[in-house]
């Protein structure tokens, strides 16, 4: 009965691993990113329809925590040569951590929701973002501020924990200036996105 269960996990495994969507050929741009993967566009669309979030937002974070890696992880940490433990349990697409994450499943009633599903994440963001506009008054167009939220939290930022890391601030331009691009780069693909016989054919 054992042996009987263990070949089915391994089965279960391997077609999740088959069924993650690798990384995107061309990050730097969304309309290369939402042609490569439809069920994304989907996804977001969803997301901003449901929360108010504009999709270049949260998929510029996105970039930015995971490059888009289904199972990404901070690093591990060694003492010598013993790994002892990773800084965080942050994981998946959107980088979540656990405690954060169990409180967009009961504040959702999405319960079934996993950190390396997409479209589960970008929701998941689609939340943080609404959140963070309704208690530190951040609108869901800034991705400077929203970015600053999702990493020092929302008391973090409350009390202006960034202020103290210049190199933060940095990288919050950074994905300030990769949203902006997305959203332009949207501009120009987002029509055919959406008129695609492809489109209509699968996702309406």
């Amino acid at each position: 009965m054992k042996i009987k269960q263990t070949i089915i996990y391994i089965i279960s495994v391997l077609m999740l691993t088959s069924c993650a969507s690798p990384p995107p050929r061309n990050p730097d741009n969304l309309c290369d990113i939402f042609t490569e993967n439809r069920d994304w566009y989907n996804a977001s669309k969803n997301m901003n329809e449901k929360w108010g979030t504009p999709i270049h937002v949260p998929i510029a974070m996105m970039y930015q925590e995971s490059s888009f890696k289904h199972n990404a992880a901070p690093p591990m940490q060694y003492f010598w040569f013993i790994p002892i433990g990773r800084a965080s349990d942050a994981y998946g697409y959107a980088q979540a951590k656990k405690m954060t994450w169990d409180d967009y499943q009961r504040e959702t009633g999405n319960g079934w929701a996993d950190r390396d599903d997409f479209d589960d994440a970008i929701d998941f963001m689609g939340w943080f973002t609404y959140k963070t506009q309704k208690i530190n008054g951040v609108s869901k167009w800034d991705a400077y501020g929203q970015y600053l939220n999702y990493h020092e939290g929302w008391s973090g930022y409350k009390h202006a924990s960034y202020r103290k890391k210049p190199w933060l601030t940095q990288v919050a331009k950074k994905v300030d200036n990769r949203a902006k691009q997305y959203a332009g780069q949207l501009k120009t693909c987002q029509d055919n996105l959406d008129s695609s016989w492809l489109w209509r054919l699968f996702f309406t």
